[in-house]
């Protein structure tokens, strides 16, 4: 199968779902031109009225499926966390644990720089294995967060293999065929990817922010229908990974010593300070952070016609992101309609007591799966009822990354 040219057999061909007669089959492999480099279609043609039979699928996800039986799946996944040892990869680990995810095995993979280390997982030591081209022929479900240049360069390696990746990374998102998936939103995105086949296949995580807006603004653009939403996000070290949450730490002992603080991660001083989010700049005045939320949003619900304007903020926060979010509807929503709607909403929390003056923080939204909302109030600079404000905070590690790929790959075992 993976010679250019060569000849499988009628058992292979039914395990690959061909209804190809007679007992031999020629097979070529041709570039997939829609799905991108590495990726090729395999093509069989076979005798008599069945003349051919064409699967777009990875090449090395058929051939892993159908060249060895000690590579299919069994009735639990083999797990797969690539970026183990980042901040996200170690919360890989804490949430497999805490919700009992069925494993049959689990492997750490990394960096040459890594490997070699231990991690905790359940009791025992696992030890970290350098990421390599040929690391997946044994994994059913591999989730990925080890940023985007990774991602591109083994993440259809590991789909080619048969593994069903998850990415955290921004490099698949916008894809044409690739789900962009909250499982509390739009889990109908990812149906028919399934980890028992081995065909492979790779599955987007969202970008934090539109994950953390998009749990709160959903349930409320399904009643009233968003047309216009203006997001300022206060975004947390997090997003820029372990080396950003430890230099934070650093320079605000520094700072408060009198020293002159460490900039190694980002060119400006962070500790008691906060700057425009550190993504490129573009040429109409937007950096990348800001155009995910429009482009993700769009992606996401299927909805074109909708008006989105962001402004994303570093600010001096470990974990937990903040967003300020300004809602225009079709159709009139009032402040208690709204608050029903979001109090019945899976992964949401209400945090919105006026009379105490309390409404949600970083710090409450740190280490928990649900993103708090909170001042829900009316829009007064409109004279409708067409206009809410709200105040929303999620932790960036959990439900703006690790969780939401955890969930996808729960929703994955009941495909």
């Amino acid at each position: 199968l993976v010679r250019e040219r060569g000849t499988i057999d009628r058992s292979i061909m039914n395990r690959v779902g061909g209804g190809i007669q007679g007992s031999m089959a020629t097979v070529r492999v041709m570039p997939h031109r829609r799905i991108g480099a590495g990726a090729r279609t395999l093509v069989v043609t076979g005798s008599k009225k069945h003349a051919g039979y064409q699967a777009g699928r990875h090449l090395r996800g058929v051939a892993a499926q159908a060249a060895s039986s000690s590579n299919q799946a069994g009735s639990e996944p083999r797990v797969a966390i690539v970026g183990a040892t980042g901040a996200v990869g170690q919360e890989f680990l804490e949430l497999l644990d805490e919700r009992d995810f069925p494993l049959k095995e689990l492997k750490l993979l990394a960096s040459a720089r890594s490997a070699g280390k231990t991690m905790k997982f359940q009791g025992r030591d696992l030890v970290v294995e350098e990421l390599k081209e040929d690391s997946f022929g044994d994994v059913d479900i591999a989730l990925f967060s080890a940023g985007g240049g990774i991602s591109k360069k083994f993440g259809p390696l590991a789909s080619d293999a048969g593994a069903v990746v998850v990415d955290n990374s921004s490099a698949f998102r916008m894809t044409e065929g690739v789900p962009l998936v909250i499982p509390e939103i739009n889990a109908e995105a990812m149906r028919g990817v399934s980890w028992r086949e081995r065909t492979g296949g790779i599955i987007a995580n969202p970008n934090c922010s539109t994950i953390i807006a998009l749990m709160a603004v959903t349930p409320l653009h399904r009643e009233a229908g968003v047309r216009r939403m203006v997001v300022s996000t206060y975004q947390a070290a997090s997003g820029a990974g372990q080396a950003a949450m430890d230099e934070l730490v650093l320079q605000t002992k520094e700072a408060l010593e009198g020293k002159e603080v460490t900039k190694d991660i980002f060119p400006f001083q962070y500790a008691f300070n906060l700057f425009s989010h550190n993504s490129p700049m573009q040429d109409n005045g937007y950096n990348e952070e800001e155009l995910k939320m429009v482009k993700e949003t769009k992606k996401i619900w299927s909805y074109d016609d909708v008006s989105i304007t962001a402004t994303c903020i570093r600010v001096p926060v470990i974990r937990a992101h903040a967003e300020s979010i300004n809602l225009e509807f079709d159709r009139p929503l009032s402040e208690e309609r709204a608050r029903e709607l979001l109090s019945g909403s899976p992964g949401v929390t209400i945090s919105d007591d006026r009379a105490a003056n309390s409404f949600p923080t970083p710090l409450d939204a740190s280490y928990k799966d649900d993103v708090l909302v909170g001042r829900i109030r009316r829009d007064i600079s409109r004279e409708d009822q067409n206009g809410l404000d709200l105040f929303v905070c999620g932790d960036q590690i959990r439900k703006g990354a690790a969780l939401n790929a955890v969930q996808i790959a729960e929703l994955l075992l009941e495909q």
